[in-house]
């Protein structure tokens, strides 16, 4: 069998879970017909919790209603691109399905964003219209972008009565030197309030033909490897196409019977796919979270009845040491889920202990519509992020060609299915180079040295662009990584690969120790206990302590500014 055949058998195919298909059907629906249909079929049924204040699908649908028809009112129509700057709140709901059902295509952007990163996003995507939580309105002031209509919305207009002072007083913290815009400014500016629109337009939404094939969902921006961030074009038909494939592959949930934790962030493609669709277009609860406080989620979790529960791994690595996380039946849930970067088997081993659970792993990107892998709910594998979900084909090719590879060597990563976005926005040299064409066939590179074993489960190794060239031995950075989350003193690490005109680049470990080994334990200790786990190529020569290290917006180590520093 040549490589190509060994991808194109399927071999993953063996160990679907019963009754899971090859392939999936894909409606022929937008995102927004997809919502009416579940909000009818479970209009008394509960849609969303709100710390505590609940609304029923019937009431999350009129309220939808009426935005989109206060959108349509206010000149937004088909093609449009909407910014929304907000946190996780019903707010960000509402907005999001009447935005898409008004034609228009939606742009999320991070709350943590400075205002030079906002302009680029609203000038980039070409944003006419902005709905923002009224604390981040100063950002988007100084960012000089003339919008033509400014929408406000506050955290506690849908808190209820007893969590309003509260939830302005949390977020106060926050955001500390933000403040809320004065009734003068909202008027000087021309600036429209949610609530006011809400209660001013009937729910009686504009009628737009919708292409499910062609017109555009959103622009969710991804970081580059240099430069500003880019937009993903993911479509109706994506958006409905992922739906599809998770509810095959995860039978077991039930339809209009499922809880959700919804604490990971709107604007992240996970967060706004997996947990903000996946529970919305199933007719799930979703329990809302503004911000990922602890001690709130694992109560909401037991007095809701969770059933499903998605994270990342700066999470449960919090949680695997955290006091109150036993307070939780983790056995009762359907699912718990880690996806956004890979998990250290150290983390796996400890959270089995704590809790007599598994956690499954998922793959995915912006550029895939949040997911292609994930495990086998009846066969997961360590270290493993699983195998492609129904309907995706996946192959292994060489990262410097297009050659394919044999199972079990080393390759990057490349997809091809219905979830695979069309291109980037205004980017098309990086669109030719991240979609390309092998034997008539459009597959995505995905950047990701990634192999694939005899079973057809995918082996994460590291981005191509975190690679380490030492004296002409590849190292990947996260292998070094995870035998540094191996020492018991060791909280974070994050590892590069600094120029070096001698040996091309040597490898630098940046390190934060646990609060009572700081000062105890010195850089010649950590480099030997390299020495004594790894091969001599893959030994940090310089070993940097921190007090913390740089984050990505959904809580990984950021190596990219890493890296950055050791440039400048």
């Amino acid at each position: 069998m040549n490589p190509k055949e060994a991808y194109a058998v399927k071999p993953w195919l063996r160990y679907y879970p019963q009754g899971v298909p090859e392939t999936v059907e894909i409606p022929h629906l937008s995102v927004p017909d997809l919502f009416d249909q579940v909000a009818e079929t479970y209009a008394h049924k509960t849609a969303l919790i709100f710390y505590g204040k609940k609304m029923r699908y019937a009431e999350l649908k009129e309220q939808v209603d009426r935005f989109s028809k206060a959108l349509s009112d206010l000149g937004v129509v088909k093609g449009d691109t909407i910014a929304l700057y907000l946190l996780n709140c019903p707010q960000y709901v509402i907005a999001y399905f009447a935005s898409l059902r008004v034609g228009a295509k939606v742009t999320p952007i991070s709350p943590v964003y400075t205002s030079h990163e906002i302009k680029h996003q609203l000038l980039d995507s070409d944003a006419t219209t902005i709905i923002c939580q009224d604390i981040l309105y100063e950002n988007v002031e100084k960012t000089g972008v003339r919008l033509k209509k400014v929408i406000l919305t506050n955290i506690a207009e849908y808190l209820p009565p007893i969590k309003r002072l509260l939830g302005k007083s949390a977020l106060g913290k926050v955001y500390s030197d933000l403040h809320v815009p004065t009734p003068k400014l909202i008027q000087e500016a021309g600036l429209l309030q949610f609530q006011d629109l809400i209660k001013k337009y009937p729910p009686r939404p504009p009628k737009v033909i919708i292409d499910p094939d062609q017109d555009i969902v959103a622009l969710p921006y991804t970081g580059g490897t240099t430069g500003l961030p880019k937009a993903a074009i993911l479509t109706h038909r994506n958006m409905v196409a992922l739906q599809a494939q998770v509810r095959a592959f995860w039978p077991f949930f039930e339809e209009g019977n499922e809880v959700v934790m919804a604490f990971l962030p709107f604007f992240h493609i996970y967060g706004q796919v997996v947990v903000m669709l996946g529970s919305l277009c199933q007719g799930f609860t979703m329990v809302l979270f503004t911000t990922p406080d602890i001690d709130d989620i694992l109560s909401a979790m037991e007095r809701y009845r969770a059933s499903a529960f998605y994270g990342v791994p700066t999470l449960f690595e919090y949680l695997k040491e955290y006091e109150k996380t036993d307070r939780v039946n983790w056995k009762r849930l359907k699912l718990i889920a880690c996806g956004a970067d890979t998990l250290h088997e150290s983390t796996i081993d400890a959270w089995e202990r704590r809790t007599g659970t598994k956690i499954f792993e998922g793959y995915g990107m912006t550029e895939t519509t949040a997911i292609s892998h994930g495990s086998p709910i009846h066969r997961p594998k360590k270290g493993s992020f699983g195998v492609p979900l129904p309907g995706v084909r996946a192959a292994i090719i060489d990262h410097e060609g297009t050659d394919f590879l044999p199972p079990g060597e080393i390759g990057e990563l490349i997809l091809n299915g219905p979830t695979i976005m069309k291109g980037y926005w205004k980017r098309e040299e990086g669109t030719r180079e991240a979609l390309i064409e092998i034997d008539g066939e459009k597959w995505l590179r995905t950047g990701d040295l990634v192999s694939m074993d005899e079973e057809g489960y995918f082996h994460f190794f590291d981005r191509k662009r975190d690679l380490i060239k030492y004296k002409g031995y590849s190292v990947f950075a996260r292998h070094v990584e995870e035998v540094l989350y191996k020492h018991p003193q060791i909280k974070a690490a994050g590892v590069v690969g600094v120029p070096d005109p001698k040996v091309g680049q040597y490898i630098k470990a940046y390190v934060v120790l646990e609060s009572e080994a700081r000062g105890k334990i010195s850089e010649e200790e950590i480099i030997h206990f390299c020495r004594e786990n790894l091969a001599h190529y893959k030994v940090p020569k310089v070993i940097e302590f921190r007090g913390e290290l740089p984050k990505t917006d959904v809580g990984k180590v950021s190596r990219r500014e890493l890296r950055e520093e050791e440039e400048t």
